[in-house]
């Protein structure tokens, strides 16, 4: 692992150490970066995590565009390099971002990074990157860590087929919602969730999508890196026992059980007018999700179906 360098910031900022970078005490040269946008990525928490490619970018390049300028400044410093730093983030950037592409137009090369990973993903630099290729601008990309494939790759879950879906909403109802609309994706579904959130969001998981195993992934790359698996109510209860985890999260949640796509609405239906006869819609489906090993949403969705058509023809 490579020692912490000590670097004055403002020799940094004058430009006395630009176009170089240290490892482990010795310096090392680094040409100009081609002229286009560097689609840059830095480390996830670990700063050994850094590619010799992603070093000689940033000290190549003519300027670094940063979420946070203090963020990106560790990295900087701890490998010796001097390039200039400069705010891009959701705040700031319709205002600089024209000005940013004229200078890409006029030949200068300029690195994209976010705080933590690989740009664009949660991150801003959508736009820019999505107009500077409409302007034939150059992009490169400079690959490197991710907390997605972090996490995916310690989880134990299947890693043939994934999808990363952002976020999850903060309140609880839009939340479900959106774990609905990806349920039957037949893929492990991976998502960013803060530490404050997580046993809620477990929560949502249980009732919308049941019993499936889920892993939740923390602090990855640093000291105290772990993944909880589980069911989601097992993991939202070792959680609880601890009295909360801390750090950034990464959650993951399997793929639906192949037999239960297979399931078709008329074998769920027969299951569901049965419970319906001595329950309500809601407890019919619970029942009904459990037995068959189901989305509760899905099996949700069949019994109002068949309650509302039931009804209707009473009326009738």
């Amino acid at each position: 692992m490579s020692r912490p360098l000590n670097v004055d910031p403002s020799s940094i900022e004058s430009g006395e150490a630009t176009r170089r970078f240290v490892i482990e005490g010795r310096s090392f040269s680094a040409a100009r970066a081609e002229p286009g946008l560097h689609v840059t990525a830095t480390p996830i928490g670990n700063l050994a995590d850094v590619t010799l490619r992603s070093l000689q970018t940033l000290a190549g390049v003519d300027a670094i565009l940063c979420e946070d300028t203090r963020v990106t400044r560790k990295l900087t410093t701890r490998y010796g390099i001097g390039t200039k730093l400069e705010p891009y983030h959701d705040h700031n950037a319709a205002k600089v971002r024209p000005g940013i592409l004229d200078r890409l137009q006029e030949g200068a090369a300029i690195a994209l990074v976010s705080d933590a990973g690989t740009p664009l993903v949660s991150d801003p630099g959508y736009k820019l990157v999505h107009e500077a290729r409409d302007r034939g601008i150059r992009l490169h990309a400079i690959p490197g860590p991710s907390a997605v494939l972090a996490g995916l790759t310690i989880s134990g879950l299947p890693s043939d087929s994934f999808m990363f879906a952002g976020f999850l909403p903060n309140r609880a109802g839009d939340r479900k919602r959106h774990l609905a609309q990806v349920a039957d994706v037949p893929a492990t579904l991976i998502f960013f969730e803060s530490a404050q959130r997580i046993e809620a969001a477990l929560a949502s998981v249980a009732e919308v999508m049941g019993n499936r195993p889920v892993a939740v992934t923390r602090e990855l790359t640093k000291l105290h890196e772990e993944a909880l698996t589980g069911t989601a109510e097992e993991v939202a209860a070792a959680i609880a026992v601890r009295g909360g985890v801390r750090g950034e999260i990464t959650l993951l949640i399997g793929p639906p059980d192949a037999a239960a796509q297979e399931t078709d609405d008329g074998d769920i239906d027969a299951e569901v007018l049965t419970a319906l006869r001595t329950m309500s819609a809601s407890r019919a489906a619970a029942h009904v999700a459990e037995a068959l090993n189901l989305p509760r949403k899905r099996v949700y969705a069949r019994a109002l179906a068949l309650k509302e058509a039931s009804d209707g023809g009473k009326d009738a």
